[in-house]
């Protein structure tokens, strides 16, 4: 049993190192052959390097073996108890939910309150504001993304028929939103999708295909990242509008 354990355990970890070994590669090629540097602080980039890939193995096992299921089997009892209703208001709560507080949107809002600021385009006195108010817009729009994601799996639309009628919104948009909030725009569409919404949300759509007659996991059950990247872009920029 402990070899069995064992053996699993260095495969994982195997695993996790040779996904990190193109960066490591690309890293030290550039320091050693294009620099001609040797690294400073080495013991602790190899410390470093050993947290990272320990730390994603268990990031990985942990995406396996609970966020995965949980997923699944929340949309696979919602679904199979006909609570359509709770279902719907379960998709939105977790996208709005996983979005409010990704640390990767707070610090994109903040730097992008601070140098509006700076160029005199809101008071100082408005900065918190600002910033907040670009993340409940994004915090807001994955949580309707998600919830019509999921209504097109139960409807049985086409992914691509939203996909590219939301891109046309979007290319619409940015000839009349302000200058100013159309970049923040399109960045907001990339750091919505973090490593705990996409896991999520993935196994939401894929259990929520299983259960529905008819459905694929494969070609109905995937799909719901796009809106929550393509739909921040079009109330970010909404919001640039008002504000501006």
């Amino acid at each position: 049993m402990i070899q069995k354990i064992a053996s699993r355990l260095i495969g994982k970890l195997k695993a996790s190192f040779f996904d990190l070994l193109p960066i490591i590669v690309v890293v030290a090629f550039f320091q050693i052959v294009v620099l001609q540097q040797p690294f400073p602080n080495l013991k602790e980039i190899l410390v470093g390097l050993v947290c990272v890939v320990l730390g994603l193995m268990l990031f990985v096992e942990g995406l396996e073996i609970g966020l995965f299921p949980i997923g699944e089997n929340l949309s696979y009892t919602l679904a199979k108890k006909g609570s359509l209703f709770w279902l719907l208001l379960f998709s939105f709560l977790l996208g709005f939910s996983t979005t409010i507080a990704e640390p990767a949107l707070i610090a994109v809002t903040k730097e992008a309150a601070e140098i509006a600021v700076d160029s005199n385009l809101i008071t100082h006195e408005f900065e918190v504001g600002y910033a907040f108010g670009l993340r409940l817009s994004v915090a807001i729009s994955v949580g309707l993304a998600i919830l019509i994601g999921i209504w097109r799996i139960i409807k049985g639309w086409p992914v691509y028929y939203l996909i590219i009628g939301g891109y046309v919104i979007v290319i619409i948009m940015t000839l009349f939103a302000p200058e100013e909030i159309i970049g923040i725009a399109f960045d907001a569409g990339g750091v919505t999708t973090s490593t705990i919404t996409v896991p999520l949300v993935a196994a939401l759509g894929v259990g929520l295909a299983t259960v529905i007659e008819g459905r694929s996991p494969l070609t109905d059950g995937f799909g719901l990242i796009a809106f929550a990247s393509l739909l921040p872009m079009i109330f970010v920029m909404g919001y640039g509008m008002l504000i501006f």
